[in-house]
């Protein structure tokens, strides 16, 4: 949640100069919910370069494939001029999951915008931990913003933006104002439109998505 609210971890601050925060962390039904930043990130395991799209409308399908657009056209096709397939690694649930029509019907979208073969491999239910974004780009963000109130949505990207590591790590960070809505259906006429290659081993979470 964006506001004053305390953040785990610990930094240095000047004596006597304490940051005041709100002693509570959920909304308050007189005011409305808080607003939240959503961040949806990418992570270039060769180069050791994360982007990362933050939102504050839904965490939706449509808004997950637009956060790998944006960092396609940023600094995919610059690193990889000569790419003509593109492999993503997805957790098995949430907005890019397996069982997620409109995951895969924006993916066929981008495909076909890109002209690349979208090849996606999910990792099995309960293990989404694995995945190298979560040790290797997450966490060290979240070291890096331990102990800051994360007050507006300026300092959330300034913050994940800033995060280094000594292996080499940098971060691209971008505000995403587009309101996504949720909810959105995808019929079965839809998906059965979509050029799907499951492959011989674990189809369900193993597919390549061309346009």
């Amino acid at each position: 949640m964006i506001g004053k609210f305390s953040n785990s971890g610990r930094e240095w601050q000047p004596a006597g100069e304490p940051v005041a925060v709100n002693d509570h962390d959920f909304p308050d039904r007189a005011l409305g919910e808080f607003p939240k930043a959503i961040p949806y990130g990418v992570f270039d395991v060769t180069n050791n370069q994360g982007w990362v799209n933050v939102g504050d409308s839904a965490d939706t399908s449509e808004f997950a494939v637009e956060s790998i657009r944006r960092w396609w056209h940023t600094l995919g096709k610059h690193r990889f001029p000569n790419a003509t397939r593109l492999l993503v690694t997805a957790d098995a649930g949430g907005s890019n999951g397996y069982r997620v029509r409109a995951w895969k019907k924006h993916l066929a979208v981008f495909a076909a915008e890109t002209g690349l073969a979208v090849t996606v491999v999910h990792y099995p239910p309960g293990t989404s931990k694995w995945n190298k974004i979560e040790h290797r780009l997450f966490s060290f963000i979240s070291k890096n913003w331990r102990g800051r109130p994360l007050t507006d949505m300026a300092t959330i990207v300034e913050l994940i933006g800033g995060t280094t590591t000594e292996t080499g790590l940098t971060v691209k960070a971008v505000y995403d104002n587009t309101w996504y809505e949720k909810g959105v259906k995808i019929t079965n006429n839809e998906l059965a439109a979509l050029h799907i290659q499951p492959h011989g081993w674990h189809g369900q979470w193993n597919y390549t998505i061309t346009g």
